[in-house]
């Protein structure tokens, strides 16, 4: 197996995990079996209990670890399926260190940094790819120069060590401000960023340069000097036009995979893009357009709903579709629905935990029944069309849920009795994927095209089966129910033109050249709608 390190100097969310990812999309196309990883210097031991507005989405995968987001970059733009070996953290790490220690397992040593913390990290990479994975690419979060970062760095210099650097290749990202007053990007924070690399004892093989003028010559040359990198390794990353999508011709453009491919003396035939040619052309000369409204509580933060906007964005590109996202705060549409949602073509309550803005999500999800506007509800959304439809239309009044009102006399939505003993010791989230059978007349298995799927999940609160038969003689119909524990997985709304909700997360399988099912017959269904 043949290994890249991605680092980052000069400032934080240079892209990162988006470069990493378009590489690895580059690579398979060039017939390599790749993986990415991680690796977080943060202290929590995983993402899963971080704010939203500190960290963006948490990113759920098949095996149920709760992870950084850029690991749906990662599976978005490439094949590999990712588990829970493919992010790691510095808590995480000390955990693992300081259970050996109570262990035992070092025999009464002194633990230090190094070797023991590095140790854990260099395992971590050697377990992170896999017997049928060519290339493994790890991302290390943070700057150049963080104090939390460094014993990544060292794992790495030792790695790069033990295996053998024909075995290694250093990208190392940064930025090249562009000064206005000066009329020219500057080069010396660059240059000073690569320094602090080299200190660490790493030298970079492929500097990426994040730039929103172009490169020159001169410019190219000079960081070659200076950085003590080739002129054809300095890569020029301008800020794409339309789409993270044009990523990968981009980085094509400037030969990044020939540079790969030399140094880690891969054989591997020249790479056929048409793929990304035909997403790129579709997003940006789409037949139609649509608008969606997503109604949350977390909408001024792009990254908080990070998979769920790009999961629209890949259900336009099935439906050679531009959809254009109106990002609703749920609070301000609580009194007045109507005034935020009757232009709309389409509207989507994503998941999330709490009761702030619950009232207004209920109000956008009655506002869609009642006017035919079709309907997407993920996870905490589903649970919102349930409460809406048994306050509004099986005339349960009061309905709710118990994460809301533990009191409610209609607990339509509740932790399952067999659930219920472990909220106290914080073990009851239901996490990863679960099996689902769908009902054949409903409109997810007129999407899905099968009987039997496999989605990801992540939340504590279930379909309460007790109101399971009132509700359908109202007129639910149960879409989908995971057949190991009889819950249910699928509501939908028979009469209406598309009415979903998901107790799962179907945002986390879905990619810009395979669309999720149900996402592109939720903007099918907006198409022809369409006010």
């Amino acid at each position: 197996m043949k290994y890249i390190f991605v680092t980052g100097g000069v400032v934080s969310s240079l892209g990162k995990g988006l470069t990493s990812a378009a590489l690895g999309a580059l690579l398979e196309q060039r017939g390599l079996k790749v993986r990415l990883q991680k690796f977080d210097p943060y202290l929590n031991v995983d993402p899963g209990t971080m704010s939203p507005f500190q960290h963006g989405e948490v990113y759920v995968l098949n095996d149920g670890a709760e992870t950084d987001l850029d690991l749906g970059h990662y599976e978005r733009f490439t094949s590999g399926e990712l588990s829970r070996l493919n992010n790691l953290t510095s808590g995480k790490v000390y955990e693992t260190v300081l259970a050996k220690e109570r262990r035992g397992d070092y025999l009464g040593a002194t633990v230090q940094v190094i070797p023991h913390v590095t140790n854990v990290i260099k395992e971590r990479i050697y377990a992170g790819g896999g017997d049928d994975v060519d290339v493994l690419i790890t991302e290390l979060g943070g700057t150049i120069g963080d104090i939390e970062g460094l014993p990544f760095l060292e794992a790495m210099r030792q790695f790069a060590l033990e295996v053998g650097r024909d075995d290694v290749l250093f990208l190392h990202c940064t930025l090249l401000p562009y000064l206005k007053a000066a009329g020219e990007l500057k080069t010396k924070p660059s240059q000073q960023s690569v320094a602090k690399l080299r200190e660490i004892g790493i030298q970079a093989d492929i500097l990426v340069c994040r730039t929103e003028e172009p490169m020159t010559n001169e410019m190219r040359q000079k960081l070659s000097l200076f950085c003590n990198v080739p002129v054809k390794a300095v890569i020029e990353e301008m800020d794409v036009e339309t789409s993270i999508y044009e990523l990968p011709l981009a980085l094509k453009a400037e030969n990044i995979d020939d540079l790969v491919i030399d140094h880690l003396k891969l054989d591997a035939p020249d790479s056929d893009m048409r793929v990304w040619h035909d997403v790129v052309r579709r997003l940006k000369a789409p037949s139609h357009k649509v608008e969606i409204g997503v109604v949350g509580k977390y909408i001024e933060l792009q990254d908080a709903y990070k998979s769920v906007y790009e999961s629209i964005i890949h259900a336009g590109i099935a439906n050679d579709t531009h959809v254009r996202i109106v990002r609703l705060d749920a609070e301000d549409i609580e009194n007045d629905p109507s005034k935020y949602l009757a232009t709309l073509d389409g509207i989507l309550i994503p998941g999330g935990f709490g009761d702030r803005g619950t009232e207004g999500k209920i109000a956008a999800a009655k506002f869609a029944r009642e006017n035919n506007t079709p309907y997407f509800g993920l996870c905490l959304g589903m649970q919102i069309a349930v409460i809406e439809f048994a306050r509004n239309v099986a005339q349960l009044e009061g309905a709710n849920s118990t994460e809301f009102d533990s009191q409610t006399a209609h607990p339509v939505i509740d932790i399952m009795e067999d659930q219920k003993d472990l909220t106290t010791k914080g073990g009851n989230m239901r996490l990863g994927a679960c099996p689902c059978e769908l009902a054949e007349d409903s409109f997810s298995y007129h999407a899905y095209g099968e009987k039997l799927i496999h989605e990801r999940h992540r939340h504590r609160y279930e379909f309460n089966n007790v109101y399971r038969d009132q509700l359908v003689q109202a007129g639910l119909r149960i879409g989908g129910v995971n057949p190991e524990r009889d819950l249910v997985e699928i509501v939908e709304i028979p009469e209406h033109s598309w009415y979903v909700g998901v107790q799962f997360h179907p945002e986390f399988k879905s990619k810009p050249n395979a669309a999720h099912p149900l996402f592109a017959n939720f903007i099918a269904a907006a198409l022809k709608y369409k006010r």
